[in-house]
């Protein structure tokens, strides 16, 4: 399933805190955005057709709850952009943000961490 950028703030939103309302969500994310709350709603019917979330009617308002989990989407999300943009492989992606970012003493300790664990478990 394919969730816009926008999209990701209100299921953002939804991973924090649900269910909630319409209302709340755009309380939370509208004004950063500078959307309306029309919008959030519109974005709200949007994962609503892709099966993202799911709505509840509570008296006159809807209940909004998220249907897939926050570490399943950035699973689906990371693995297509490595297997989009690097072939599928982890390497070339680290060494792309070496090369081009600078990576602190924190970020090499945690990648050092990393591949020791991944080493000692194999």
């Amino acid at each position: 399933m394919r969730i816009s950028t926008a999209e990701s703030l209100v299921m953002e939103s939804l991973w924090r805190a649900s269910p909630r309302t319409a209302d709340q969500i755009a309380a939370e994310i509208a004004s950063d955005q500078e959307w309306t709350e029309a919008t959030v709603k519109s974005l709200l019917n949007r994962l609503l057709t892709k099966g993202a979330i799911a709505a509840e009617r509570d008296g006159r308002r809807y209940l909004y709850r998220p249907l897939i989990a926050r570490g399943d989407y950035v699973h689906a999300e990371s693995r297509g952009l490595v297997n989009r943009l690097f072939d599928g492989r982890l390497a070339p992606l680290v060494a792309h943000f070496s090369a081009r970012e600078t990576l602190s003493a924190e970020d090499i300790a945690d990648l050092k961490r990393l591949i020791e664990e991944i080493d000692d478990g194999r």
